[in-house]
């Protein structure tokens, strides 16, 4: 059972010690697999259109006082994009200032490997999901022999 409300207010919001508030983002990805169920190695990731723009992005968000860095990634994920998955080690901390606000964040990014993809979730009227393939190029090496 899933919830299909989101989280509203700011009464349960981290700020860090310069008063910059905290979120926490996702990179939902998943293997592609073919139509008889072989998974490949084609990674996708699932973006999200921003609730004020067209612009895509990935799902982010505060981060609250009852939850850890990983279950934040959890909720806002589920809360804005429909999957549910595995939370995976943190990618890095970015500051930055809204542009709509002109406040001051610091952020957190986290992969999350999608398990599970709802049909139902809480901000699905507010926002269009897709899976886009994401294109790696092998670094070719050489060795060179010195002489």
């Amino acid at each position: 059972m899933v919830c299909l409300v989101s989280r509203t207010g700011r009464h349960l919001q981290r700020y860090d010690n310069l008063g910059r508030r905290q979120v926490i983002g996702c990179i939902p990805y998943r293997y592609k697999s073919s139509s008889d169920g072989t998974i490949s190695n084609d990674l996708e990731v699932l973006v999200i259109s921003s609730q004020k723009c067209q612009k895509m992005m990935f799902p982010k968000g505060g981060w609250e006082l009852d939850e850890s860095r990983e279950e934040a990634a959890l909720r806002e994920s589920l809360e804005e994009a429909g999957v549910i998955g595995i939370v995976e080690c943190e990618l890095g901390k970015w500051d930055f200032i809204s542009r709509s606000h002109g406040a001051f964040y610091e952020g957190y990014m986290f992969p999350l490997l999608v398990k599970e993809e709802l049909d139902f979730w809480p901000e699905q009227n507010l926002r269009q999901r897709t899976w886009e393939v994401m294109i790696v190029h092998e670094q070719q090496t050489t060795q060179r022999r010195i002489t």
